[in-house]
């Protein structure tokens, strides 16, 4: 798979994994009054975020053909 996520993309999906895992896991310690069954929906989601972050591909950007990456110059 080519990488077809920007710079700026894998730094907001990082942030973004990184507040909805930090999301998860205070809803598991009972901060907060949100539903419990949101913690594991919370989890999945920064997991996807993270991933696609650490990787550089989305699956769901290879589907639409959108890519943030920077077009290289061809010589």
């Amino acid at each position: 798979m080519n990488r077809n996520v920007g710079a700026t993309d894998r730094q907001l999906r990082t942030a973004l994994g990184a507040i909805f895992g930090i999301g998860s896991l205070a809803i598991l310690a009972g901060v907060g009054s949100l539903p419990t069954i949101l913690s594991p929906v919370l989890g999945v989601i920064a997991i996807m975020m993270l991933g696609t972050a650490a990787t550089g591909t989305c699956g769901v950007y290879s589907v639409l053909g959108v890519s943030t990456c920077p077009v290289e110059a061809e010589n």
